[in-house]
């Protein structure tokens, strides 16, 4: 064999080799992204192959899966009072993917959870049946506070204290997931450019300012430091109060409300932005922010199991901002759901149990999984005598503060109004909120409300007015259910 021969020959070889190389570089490594790939039309037919599996609200199933009449998909998601439960449920879509427990729990719900295979189903790797998702929600406390929101623009949390239970998560205004769900573009594109923001989850992925309601955040604190001994001790706090390393001073909104030198239950009652303020700055930015973050602010990973967005008490304040936090403003923001954990600890003397909304998931023939509720821990977050303390003061602006409105004939109520700045210079709407708890018959519950918009003339906007209704409706629901 001459020189040239050979030469091409092991060209022609390392030609070869290349190809076999290459061959096997798209089986194994890029055919697994190739089928892994969100745009890969056969992952989408795979899923909508059979029905999946449901999330359960109260026994019965809150999702299905209905045939298609046409295409290359045989079934579509379906929802039974999908409005109603979206902030639960989510949307599983044909084109737009999967959100809130449908998308969590994706793997579940299609059988390709390995927690579902059987040995025969691993040995011919055939998809097993899907799995359920059984929710902690309680539908008539769902019903009652999706009720009472009605038109308003905001939303609810409702937590059993002493499970952690999430009973109630309800975001107004809401939308149908069905609308969706076989990737109706026209449905999608007025959706999402609502200015409403319908698909936004308001109870658990919209922080706002907190106003007033984040005042039992820091009364916990002052208690909890020993700066004073009792709601019923007198504090050191002028009215108006003047802002360290300001020229302004920070008033009230009852000018005549009995704030000056308040205690701390005076000063919840009659909401004293003095007394508050006061306390910020006694405290300082770290005591406050350390108890804050004891409750659950500053926390970006909150899963309940969805992702919560991170409720936050800012860092790095002068005097004057520090101040403005004690009374929930400046940069402090909260969800529903971070409200509702403050009244729930509260409720519970002290002590936080994990929030959750799935109680279990389950295979498709009823087996558990994993069970959420007797996984859920607990921490303690104030004492029980701070907790005892917060309660009755919290008992005190409902019986005859700021926060009547959520008076329950039979039942204790404790709760705290809040009204919260909205826009420069407080131009626009300010937010209404009320955080509270309820207990009767030995049964309790924690509620957290916001309304972020209503009809309301603005001189009507108040915690008590447009939130505490809201609050009452929910937790009557609760604890006559």
């Amino acid at each position: 064999m001459n020189k040239t021969i050979r030469r091409a020959s092991v060209f022609a070889l390392l030609l070869v080799l290349a190809l076999l190389v290459r061959a096997t570089w798209v089986q194994f490594y890029d055919g697994q992204a190739l089928a892994d790939d969100k745009d890969n039309r056969r992952n989408t037919i795979e899923l909508y192959s059979e029905p999946l599996g449901n999330i359960v609200v109260g026994g019965k199933a809150v999702t299905g899966s209905a045939p298609m009449k046409s295409g290359d998909l045989a079934y579509k998601r379906t929802y039974t009072d999908g409005s109603l439960y979206a902030a639960v449920t989510g949307y599983s879509s044909q084109a737009f993917g999967a959100t809130q427990l449908e998308g969590v729990y994706r793997d579940l719900l299609d059988g390709t959870d390995n927690r579902l295979k059987s040995v025969l189903d691993t040995v011919t790797n055939k998809r097993s049946d899907p799995g359920n998702v059984i929710t902690t929600i309680d539908p008539s406390v769902q019903k009652a506070a999706y009720d009472a929101l009605g038109d308003n623009k905001g939303a609810a949390v409702a937590i059993d204290p002493a499970t952690g239970k999430i009973l109630a998560v309800v975001s107004t205004p809401s939308y149908d997931p069905s609308r969706i769900t076989t990737g109706d573009s026209d449905a999608w594109k007025q959706l999402t450019g609502d200015s409403d923001k319908p698909m936004t989850n308001r109870a658990l992925r919209q922080p706002l300012p907190p106003g007033s309601t984040f005042k039992l955040v820091v009364a916990a604190a002052a208690l909890e430091d020993g700066l004073y001994s009792s709601v019923d001790e007198k504090t050191d706090s002028p009215d108006p109060f003047p802002l360290p390393q300001s020229s302004s001073k920070l008033t009230n909104e009852n000018p005549s409300a009995p704030c000056e030198n308040a205690s701390i239950r005076v000063a919840l009652q009659y909401s004293c932005n003095n007394v508050f303020a006061s306390l910020a700055v006694d405290l300082g930015q770290d005591k406050v922010r350390a108890t804050a973050e004891k409750f659950g602010f500053n926390d970006d990973e909150q899963d309940v199991p969805v992702r919560a967005y991170e409720s936050v008490y800012p860092t790095g304040m002068d005097g004057a901002q520090t101040a403005l936090s004690g009374i929930g403003q400046f940069d402090v923001t909260a969800t529903p759901l971070q409200m509702a954990m403050v009244s729930a600890a509260i409720a519970n003397d002290g002590k936080l149990v994990s929030p959750h909304m799935v109680s279990q998931i389950t295979d498709g023939g009823g087996d558990v999984l994993e069970n959420y509720d007797d996984s859920a821990g607990s921490e303690e977050i104030v004492s029980s005598d701070t907790a005892e303390q917060l309660q009755s003061a919290m008992q005190t602006v409902v019986e005859k503060g700021t926060g009547t409105n959520a008076q329950i004939p039979g039942a204790t109520v404790g709760g705290k109004t809040g009204t919260a700045q909205h826009g420069e210079n407080n131009s626009k709407t300010p937010y209404a909120w009320f955080t509270s708890y309820g207990k009767a018959d030995g049964k309790e519950v924690a509620v957290a409300v916001v309304v972020e918009q209503s009809d309301a003339a603005r001189s009507e906007v108040s915690g008590n007015g447009l939130a505490a209704p809201v609050a009452r409706k929910v937790m009557e629901a609760a604890l006559q259910g």
